[in-house]
């Protein structure tokens, strides 16, 4: 268990597995989970240095006293400050939904930092769809009252866009990621983090010029990366996923039938594509 300081004060946690003499990889999860994320593929990158952050706000990290704090720069910041207290001249990124945007604030804003980036289910354009099934449930506590119940109810509504997964799987997901209490479920992150995301989607959709982070994907241009994509996504669309490659010719590229958002990583394609990229690393 160890944590670090952010140039604001909060104390974040991280992990470190894998080999210590390998080269390092940091873990980014997506938008409400944290180091854990990483859980099914852990096992399978033991030649690399894996660094599991928990993000601001999330996990065993401390929430910020000022939610708007809660951004992709802000994080990237944070992610810096990481490999300032580990001394990592360069790492190569690994970044699951909102973490592969962080990933993509690396590139745009210090890429000399990045050895290597992997994004799983995400690109530079967000589906609008998966956007409201994220607002759906984003800083509210689940209906169901106990692992169980909240298992069958994650199990319903993910099973169409993730057959064959058991359901021990899905009791697993809902015991990481949520806290049982005598009053029902409780979240693992800060719930003003709807708040956040809320706010910069009135902020973004009133700037007279659309934000685009297509720049922030160009600056990969020279550096080993790849992408994995759910077949059944509702964040990282096939026409983006293409564009991807059609920008980025070198870019790894696969996608994963029977997978929705966003997928384990620990199948058999993901890993292959996570160890083609880390084996291009000079």
């Amino acid at each position: 268990m160890s944590r670090f300081d952010t140039s604001d004060g909060l104390s974040l946690y991280y992990e470190t597995h894998g080999d210590p003499k390998g080269p390092p990889l940091i873990c980014l999860p997506g938008l409400t989970r944290d180091g854990q994320d990483f859980r099914y593929a852990l096992p399978h990158l033991t030649d690399y240095r894996v660094i599991l952050l928990d993000l601001r706000g999330r996990g065993r990290s401390d929430y910020a006293e000022d939610p708007a704090s809660y951004n992709i720069l802000t994080e990237a910041s944070d992610v810096l400050a990481l490999m300032d207290h580990l001394n990592l001249a360069q790492a190569a990124i690994l970044g699951t939904s909102r973490g592969g945007l962080v990933a993509l604030a690396l590139a745009g804003t210090a890429r000399e930092k990045l050895s290597a980036v992997i994004l799983n289910d995400v690109g530079p354009d967000i589906a609008d769809e998966g956007l409201g099934r994220i607002f759906d449930y984003l800083g509210r506590r689940p209906a169901a009252k106990t692992h169980a119940q909240a298992a069958q109810a994650l199990e319903a509504a993910m099973a169409p866009a993730f057959p064959g997964v058991p359901p021990s799987r899905w009791l697993e997901e809902v015991q990481t990621f949520y806290k049982a209490t005598p009053d029902g479920l409780e979240l693992r992150y800060d719930a003003r983090l709807r708040d956040a995301m809320l706010a910069q989607a009135k902020a973004l959709a009133e700037m007279e010029e659309k934000l685009s982070l297509w720049p922030w994907f160009a600056a990969l241009d020279g550096l080993p990366c790849g992408v994995i994509r759910a077949a059944q996504s509702d964040i990282l669309s096939q026409d983006t996923y293409h564009e991807m490659q059609r920008r980025l010719p070198a870019l790894h590229a696969v996608e994963l039938p029977d997978r929705g958002h966003i997928p384990f990583l620990d199948e058999p394609d993901a890993l292959a594509l996570i160890h083609s990229v880390m084996k291009d690393i000079k």
